[in-house]
């Protein structure tokens, strides 16, 4: 669904007249501010299928930190895999990593290792390799990528949109002080049913992920 879809997902439910924009009236605008609310909510409730994406790294010698361009702040490592060598590339601590490149005088060789390595000036996070790359490696990093708010009518969400409406309705509700119908708690129970039965259909699609063994 769309932006305004969705913001008028929402009015309706208030029984408030539809709108040809968010930006239309004040009270549209506020509704699109609780849509973007809901989202985020929802979209850090889970890794969602349709939010995974690779971001796709091509090594320079020499060079062994490189930022995940539009990754922000809010997305996800899952894993990280060097596509040339076919080779998975493990986890470590940032602390290990530096130790490992001091104990060999920061030798170039095959990528073994990454650790994140806090942020670039846009936000986005960094990567760190061990070992610094000795040539050209094409390595994807695969991630939840959770994108930033909806800002135009047309701008669309991938997730499960029944969620995202239901929660800003009932945002709408506490912040309207709604008498007489539904109040904002009881609309929340109803918010969090729909995400609790979207996130159950989408965790089929991977379901070794919540199947935990018996220690």
């Amino acid at each position: 669904m769309t932006y305004l879809e969705l913001v008028n997902a929402v009015l309706r439910r208030l029984r408030e007249e539809e709108v040809a924009s968010v930006s239309d009236t004040d009270y549209s605008s506020l509704i699109g501010d609780f849509v973007n609310d809901a989202k985020r909510q929802v979209e850090d409730a889970w890794d969602w299928t349709a939010l995974r994406d690779a971001f796709a790294i091509t090594t320079v010698a020499g060079t062994g930190t490189y930022s995940l361009t539009d990754f922000g702040v809010r997305s996800k490592l899952l894993y990280v895999h060097n596509e040339t060598d076919n080779q998975i590339v493990y986890q470590e601590s940032l602390q290990r990593i530096r130790e490992l490149n001091l104990g060999t005088d920061n030798a170039q060789g095959t990528v073994q290792y990454y650790a994140v390595n806090g942020v670039d000036a846009n936000g986005d996070a960094r990567i760190t390799f061990y070992q610094t790359p000795n040539g050209t490696k094409s390595i994807n990093v695969y991630a939840v990528i959770r994108p930033g708010d909806l800002t135009t009518d047309t701008s669309s969400v991938v997730i499960p949109h029944a969620p995202i409406i239901q929660w800003a309705y009932s945002y709408a509700l506490r912040e309207r002080g709604e008498t007489g119908g539904q109040s904002a708690a009881e609309q929340a129970i109803f918010a969090k049913e729909d995400l609790t039965n979207a996130i159950a259909f989408d965790a089929g699609y991977s379901p070794d992920e919540t199947i935990f063994g018996v220690v």
